[in-house]
């Protein structure tokens, strides 16, 4: 199949035709048609497999079909969990919107906000955005949700996760009711499905893989270790193996900042991504990781989503995630585009129910390997360690908040443990 066969207009074809596609991926074959049907979609698809062209296609097209030529109210709005996430969407709008008569902009937090608002007064078509700053430039009278037509949720079930909930529906509330619904991520969990269908209207569902699982062409290996042991094998692991660009997971932003410490000090370029890093070191540290100057970079579960890494060959779990659906959104940082890649995670006696929980919901069993020095701690304990004592330190939520709650199938606990999501939501609001 050709994108040509999908209907979609030819200035899309030529600015499609000019990044190099030729065929459409799974997803886009799939959601692309019913999004230029005008229907609501709720699409699921691994990470990297060009899901945000699965709906940003379709929306220029939607658009370019009945331009605005004068004034040009906001029309379209995508919502992303990350400012990484919303720059990168961004970038795609911009890229295939190159032949249409169609403005876009993106605004999020931790940067001045007077040139988002004075691109916004000049009139845009597509606004890529952040809850936080959205919510923000609105109230200040900065920007109007009233003529929105396409409303998308881009990485669905992380907005949620996050704790943004609160937040989608005051955004909700701000746009017609009558208007087109996406929501694109690369898992849904049953609740998460449950929210999407009082968000969407006799919805198109699209699957492009089967559901939550790991990319097929991602190597996937356990090494188990002692706790503290593991920053040792991860340095060893790095340098011997002479591994020159490496995503490096950490549960907690203090565990990141110390990691990367550690890691300089062996005399491994790296640098520290998380929320409590302002935009420009953020983005100052993941400009560095794509030219190489910075071997390693070390990343709280902020930078799962939105990260585009093209060829990314490594990536490492120095911690596993206590939820389950983060580790497929981790490891598909690599592997992409139909790359090869490997995916190594340093387990600990106390990770060892998570490690359990991540092979039931991929529905297979991970490859283990121990290293000579490095072997797991006969006596430790495999008690997860409790909310509170710095395990989810970097998640935002409240330290009586249960571990499991996500996968205990009460949506009502999920609701709750949005109420204590501050700090997540601060990361796009300052």
């Amino acid at each position: 199949m050709s994108f040509k066969l999908l209907g979609l207009s030819e200035p899309l074809l030529k600015a499609i035709s000019k990044k190099g596609y030729e065929t459409p991926s799974p997803i886009q074959a799939k959601a692309i048609p019913p999004v230029l049907e005008g229907k609501d979609v709720l699409a699921s698809a691994q990470t990297g497999t060009g899901k945000t062209a699965g709906f940003t296609l379709p929306l220029l097209h939607l658009l370019s079909e009945n331009p605005k030529e004068k004034y040009r109210p906001i029309r379209a709005l995508i919502l992303t969990p990350t400012r990484e996430l919303a720059a990168q969407v961004y970038a795609n709008v911009k890229e295939y919107s190159e032949f249409l008569n169609l403005r876009s902009a993106v605004i999020f937090g931790g940067v001045n906000q007077k040139p988002q608002v004075a691109t916004i007064k000049q009139g845009i078509d597509v606004l890529v955005a952040t809850p936080g700053r959205l919510l923000d430039l609105e109230s200040q009278g900065a920007l109007s949700l009233k003529r929105v037509e396409i409303f998308v949720l881009d990485e669905a079930d992380r907005m949620l996760d996050m704790g943004f909930l609160r937040d989608i529906e005051r955004v909700m509330k701000l746009m017609p009711d009558k208007r087109q619904n996406l929501m694109f991520s690369a898992t849904f969990s049953k609740d998460i499905k449950k929210l999407a269908y009082t968000i969407l209207n006799n919805p198109v569902q699209v699957e492009a893989t089967p559901e939550n699982t790991a990319v097929e062409v991602i190597q996937q290996k356990v090494h188990r270790v002692a706790k503290g042991k593991k920053t040792g094998l991860i340095i060893k692991l790095i340098s011997e193996g002479n591994w020159k660009q490496v995503l490096v997971f950490s549960r907690t932003k203090h565990g990141a900042n110390k990691l990367t410490k550690n890691m300089i000090s062996a005399g491994i370029t790296a640098a520290a991504i998380h929320g409590n890093k302002s935009q420009g070191a953020r983005t100052k540290a993941l400009a560095g990781f794509k030219n190489g100057s910075v071997r390693v970079l070390v990343a709280t579960d902020i930078a799962a989503r939105g990260l585009d890494i093209p060829l990314l060959p490594h990536v490492i779990n120095y911690e596993l995630p206590n939820i389950s659906e983060d580790y497929v959104h981790r490891i598909g940082r690599t592997g992409r585009a139909g790359a090869s890649g490997e995916a190594i995670s340093l387990v600990s006696a106390d990770e060892t129910s998570y490690l359990r929980s991540i092979e039931k919901l991929i529905n297979m069993k991970i490859d283990v390997e121990i290293i000579e020095g490095f072997e797991p701690d006969p006596n430790a304990s495999t008690e997860p360690i409790k909310q509170g004592q710095n395990r989810n330190q970097g998640r935002g939520r409240s330290s009586n908040s249960k571990s499991n709650s996500r996968n205990s199938g009460s949506y009502n606990k999920s609701a709750n443990r949005n109420k204590s999501s501050n700090r997540r939501r601060s990361d796009n609001r300052n």
